[in-house]
C-alpha cells in the first residue's frame, strides 16, 4: 500500500491506500461532506512533519511542555494553548501549533 496525502476544505488527511482513487474513497467514507481537493502520493512509507516549519524550534523541550498542558487541560485543546502560552511565553499561532501537532501524536 501507498501513503497519501489527501487535503480536503477543513482537514489533512494521511492515509495508506492501494490506488488515489482508493484514497478518496477513504475521504468520502470518513468526511462525507468533504472532497479532496489536492491527492498526493508520498514518494516513501513514512510522513515526516518538520517541527523548524511549524516554528517549533529553541532549547525547552516543547513537546514535553505541550503534553503536560495537555494533560493539565484534560484535552481541552483551548485551555492547553492558554497554559501552553503562559508557561512558555510563545504566542497564539506558535502555541495553536505545537499543540496540535501533539494532538496528531496522539496526546
Amino acid at each position: 500500500m501507498a501513503l497519501f496525502e489527501v487535503e480536503t476544505e477543513g482537514h489533512i488527511m494521511i492515509t495508506c491506500a492501494e490506488t488515489e482513487a482508493d484514497a478518496r474513497n477513504i475521504v468520502q467514507e470518513t468526511y462525507p461532506g468533504e472532497n479532496p481537493i489536492r491527492v498526493s502520493k508520498r514518494p516513501r512509507d513514512s510522513f515526516v512533519i518538520s517541527k523548524a516549519a511549524l516554528g517549533i524550534v529553541g532549547k525547552i523541550d516543547v513537546c514535553h511542555v505541550a503534553r503536560e498542558a495537555l494533560a493539565k487541560a484534560a484535552g481541552d485543546k483551548i485551555r492547553a494553548i492558554r497554559i501552553y502560552m503562559h508557561e512558555t511565553g510563545a504566542d497564539l499561532e506558535q502555541s495553536r501549533k505545537v499543540i496540535e501537532s501533539n494532538i496528531l501524536a496522539g496526546w
